[in-house]
Formats: structure tokens, sequence, C-alpha cells
């Protein structure tokens, strides 16, 4: 039994070179060359940032953070809880269970909405991981993170 695609594939060639793109604009070249520090997006530079710090504190505890997972999540859930509680989470750690490891979770807009600098937000964010980190380890964040509370 033969079937037929719905969509025929290309069949070949393109047949008129003289054709820019589909709708005559031409080609699309990225705004901001890749080299320039506005090619990447605020979420782009706000991973990075998360992965560094995460990266830099697996290897002060190799063997216990072996299998952590750290994420990145625009904002918190919206609990049913009581409405007179006005604490925002900026992190949030889920012990490991024998379907998935520990995880981490940073909330991206509560931490950038409270930081005016690149500098603040990353100590805010080594600030919040070595928190979370220390709660799951039973270890002060101090311990965890030294360099997060220097002024």
């Amino acid at each position: 039994m033969d079937v037929e695609p719905l969509l025929p594939g290309p069949a070949g060639p393109r047949q008129s070179p003289r054709r820019r793109d589909r709708r005559g604009r031409g080609r699309r070249w990225d705004l901001i060359p890749p080299h320039l520090p506005g090619h990447r997006t605020r979420r782009e530079r706000f991973d990075e940032l998360v992965t560094d710090a995460g990266a830099m504190i697996a290897q002060r505890f190799p063997r216990r953070l072996a299998h952590m997972q750290v994420l990145v999540e625009e904002v918190p859930p919206a609990d049913p809880g009581p409405w007179d509680d006005a604490t925002v989470l900026l992190g949030r750690v889920i012990p490991p269970s024998r379907t998935h490891p520990a995880r981490v979770i940073v909330y991206r807009r509560p931490l950038q909405t409270r930081c005016s600098t690149e500098a603040e937000l990353e100590m805010l964010v080594r600030q919040v991981l070595a928190e979370q980190i220390g709660s799951l380890l039973n270890i002060a964040p101090e311990d965890i993170d030294p360099g997060a509370w220097t002024d």
C-alpha cells in the first residue's frame, strides 16, 4: 500500500536564485554580533550565572553534590496558602527521592527585581544557592560559599 505524504518535500534546488527569502526582505542577521555583550538575553546571562555559581559550589563538595540538579524557573509557583504571608521565594530545595536526585530551584524574576547591578545579582545568586544547598546538606551557608557574604 503506497502512502503519499500530505506535504510534498522539496523537489531539489531552488528554482529562483534571485528570491531573497520567503517575503522578499533579505536574509535575517543578528542585530547584535555574537562578540558583543548585548547578544545574549537576560535569561541566558542569568542561566550562565547560576551555572557558574552552582559549579563552583559543586567543586567544593564533589561527592555530596554529584547528582544534584540546579534548575532555573521564572517565578515561584502560586501557593494557595494564606494571603497574609508577604514573602516571595527566591529559591527552593527538593530533597532526593527514589525517582529523582536532589534539586535546587532558583527563581529568576524575584532575584533580578531585587538587584540593580550585575555584581549584586551575582552575590544574591551565590547566597541563595549557598542557603539552599546548605539546608540540603545541613551545613551553614557561610561554610558552603564563604565568599558570598564578604562586603
